[in-house]
């Protein structure tokens, strides 16, 4: 199984998030760790109620797998934004890489 759930978490298989990111799998943990891959988890509601999407950030890429609650894929999309924002990033950051965005929040 590529995506699981595992005590209300998903665990997604590294070869999956590789292959998607265009990254070698053994690569994935460490970019994880330094942030360099983020993911962010979105619960659907009303008609989406027990559906998730899994957002996953690498530098121009952006993944968004929308999985049931077992952690069947049900769709995937792959976005890639090109040179265009690499560039425009490195003008607004100075860096070269987009800021990782690592977690949401909401106002209750």
């Amino acid at each position: 199984m590529q995506v699981e759930r595992v005590d209300g978490a998903f665990v997604i298989d590294a070869a999956l998030i590789g292959e998607l990111l265009d990254v070698s799998a053994p690569d994935v943990p460490p970019l994880m760790r330094d942030r360099t891959i983020t993911c962010v988890c979105e619960t659907g509601i009303d008609a989406d109620r027990d559906t998730f999407r899994l957002n996953i950030f690498h530098r121009t890429r952006h993944v968004r797998l929308r999985v049931d609650a077992t952690g069947r894929v049900l769709q995937r999309s792959i976005i890639d934004l090109g040179e265009a924002f690499s560039s425009w990033t490195r003008r607004a950051t100075g860096t070269g890489m987009p800021r990782p965005f690592t977690s949401v929040s909401s106002a209750d």
